[in-house]
């Protein structure tokens, strides 16, 4: 078992930092907000640290599960930030969605200070996290991964080293562009159905078996049909997400007309007050 530090105890990292200390990994939480790590620790074996460069101190692996490319720069190279703690050979695994560009800088710093990295996000959302089922999409050298393939592990459904540092960052991105065209695929066909009269749950019980099935419309359809979006991964960090599929598409020459054409309607979302809804909250732009 590893001495592992989570950094980031969100909807995300609280549940994924469980499955560490369920595991038996002697871990050391740390959250901006003192109150939800003391919160953690009277949950699951583990002490708290007041900063990340306490949590970082003497672990093997540093875990990270923030908000954005500015958070992830703090908690790593701010004042109290985790590499200024970690010991030469410790591994950084970060697991916040951020751009290509913030990780290759983190990982070059790292590298700079003796310490390896490995960019890995992860998709399965609230539910993926608690039940230990993520998806996660790794990018840096084989060997980082071999050594924290095993610790991921602890909340992983499957994990994969895409390529090299930002590869994972890449591969999310691919996650979020896929999950935004189906997801507006789905409230169509479900707002049609409506207008047409038709019964929703009989119609998706039959089309979910064929050729239109996916998770989105397994998991989804029923809350969509019942109005119901206080769940899941919210439409304010969808989209930040796509905010960074759409730059990335413009320096490396991609085009994104769907995507960029779904994010104006997840604006639509937020303009309607639904900035906190989860990513199904689509279909109310179409009752």
């Amino acid at each position: 078992m590893a001495k592992v530090a989570f950094l980031g105890l969100g909807v995300m990292g609280f549940p994924m930092a469980g499955h560490l200390a369920a595991k038996g990994h002697a871990v050391t939480v740390y959250n901006r907000t003192p109150a939800k790590a003391q919160a953690w620790t009277e949950r699951h074996r583990g002490t708290a640290a007041a900063t990340p460069r306490e949590a970082a101190t003497g672990a093997e692996f540093v875990m990270a599960c923030v908000g954005n490319d500015d958070d992830l720069a703090q908690v790593c190279t701010g004042p109290g930030g985790a590499f200024s703690g970690m010991s030469k050979g410790a591994v950084f695994v970060d697991h916040t969605t951020v751009s290509a560009r913030i990780t290759r800088e983190l990982a070059t710093r790292a590298v700079d200070l003796g310490l390896h990295y490995v960019d890995a996000p992860v998709s399965g959302g609230q539910a993926g996290a608690e039940n230990g089922q993520l998806s996660i999409m790794c990018g840096g050298a084989p060997a980082d991964y071999a050594r924290a393939e095993p610790v991921m592990a602890s909340y992983a459904r499957i994990c994969r080293l895409i390529g090299d540092s930002g590869a994972g960052q890449l591969a999310k991105m691919m996650n979020q562009i896929c999950i935004a065209g189906l997801m507006q695929g789905l409230s169509e066909a479900l707002a049609f159905g409506q207008k047409a009269g038709l019964d929703g749950e009989k119609v998706v019980e039959v089309i979910s078996q064929g050729a239109a099935g996916s998770w989105q419309m397994v998991n989804r359809h029923k809350t969509m049909l019942a109005d119901t979006f206080d769940f899941g991964f919210a439409v304010d960090w969808m989209r930040k997400d796509l905010g960074i599929c759409l730059d990335t598409a413009d320096q490396i020459g991609a085009r994104l007309p769907v995507t960029a054409l779904v994010d104006q309607f997840y604006k639509d979302v937020q303009l309607m007050g639904g900035g906190r809804n989860d990513t199904s909250s689509l279909i109310r732009r179409l009752k």
